[in-house]
């Protein structure tokens, strides 16, 4: 299915769809703090089922109205991303039990080039020569921001779920464009929330994960990100009714950097080649732009 045209602010290049997944990108750079620090009073599976069952139940609040609607397409579709949100999640958040926020945030982002392959693989649609340059610069420039120190990775438990997780994350984003322009947005993103969050908790009991004694870290911190999950949700799905699965992972790409200076914030120094790594980010995504500006260039001529 043709993406309908992005709309674009004429003072930028980059349109109001892409600006909205900029600032989702801004706000998951900051999440890998606090999703680490809840870490120490809580469980991965009740944090993200209770993240997501609260964002869940506001978007059921805010939008009651739509869920009269719901047909069987909106049902599949919320399931199935809920599937992928909740095990991106889930297993990202059991990883920062044993990893650091940094290689977190280094191994999670192996979905930038994992979502073209994917595409290619499943759905047989080989990606854009020129989005394959930017996902590889946005891919360098990880390796050198995220795991600067010895440039290796020594897999253990933590690192292998996360691993897991980024093939989740990829899918859900690939989920995500496909059914968008076919289901209604509100209804979906209700859906997957909900299946996500029930999820994690109905896999507490099989998986032996306990109840977590009260503390207001991870009541704060759940609910707080539950709010802004239901916001942000419904960003990634109006903005990738336009946003190709591709471009949108460039963008996501500069998750790290956002995470880098939250991370500053909180006491954390960025060496040089970490720098090096935020700008070949930036270079990803303007090198993916140009694809955009060279398609428009043909299009006007006739070709």
């Amino acid at each position: 299915m043709k993406l309908p045209t992005p709309t674009r602010n004429p003072l930028v290049q980059l349109s109001r769809q892409e600006l909205a997944l900029i600032l989702v990108t801004m706000f998951w750079g900051t999440t890998f703090v606090v999703v680490q620090n809840a870490m120490n009073y809580a469980g991965p599976l009740f944090f993200v089922g209770l993240r997501f069952l609260t964002a869940g139940m506001i978007g059921m609040l805010l939008f009651s109205k739509s869920l009269a609607g719901m047909n069987r397409r909106d049902l599949l579709a919320g399931s199935l991303i809920g599937v992928g949100l909740f095990a991106g999640y889930a297993l990202q958040t059991h990883g920062m039990q044993t990893i650091s926020g940094s290689k977190s945030a280094f191994i999670t982002a192996l979905y930038v080039p994992i979502v073209p392959l994917l595409q290619w693989a499943v759905l047989r649609r080989p990606p854009h020569f020129m989005s394959v340059v930017g996902v590889v610069f946005a891919f360098a420039g990880l390796l050198l921001l995220a795991d600067p120190d010895d440039g290796t990775l020594h897999l253990g438990p933590g690192e292998i779920a996360t691993l897991i997780g980024a093939f989740a994350i990829a899918a859900e984003i690939i989920l995500i464009g496909h059914f968008a322009g076919k289901v209604d947005v509100q209804r979906v993103t209700i859906i997957q929330l909900l299946v996500a969050g029930g999820l994690s908790l109905l896999l507490m009991p099989v998986l032996g994960e306990k109840l977590p004694s009260f503390s207001w870290v991870w009541l704060l911190s759940a609910v707080g990100l539950g709010v802004a999950s239901i916001i942000i949700q419904l960003a990634m799905n109006w903005a990738q009714k336009s946003v190709s699965p591709t471009r949108a992972t460039v963008i996501y790409a500069g998750e790290p950097v956002w995470g880098g200076l939250a991370g500053r914030l909180a006491g954390d120094r960025l060496p040089a080649i970490a720098i090096l790594g935020a700008a070949l980010i930036v270079i990803g995504v303007l090198v993916s732009e140009m694809r955009f500006s060279w398609r428009r260039k043909k299009v006007a001529a006739g070709e």
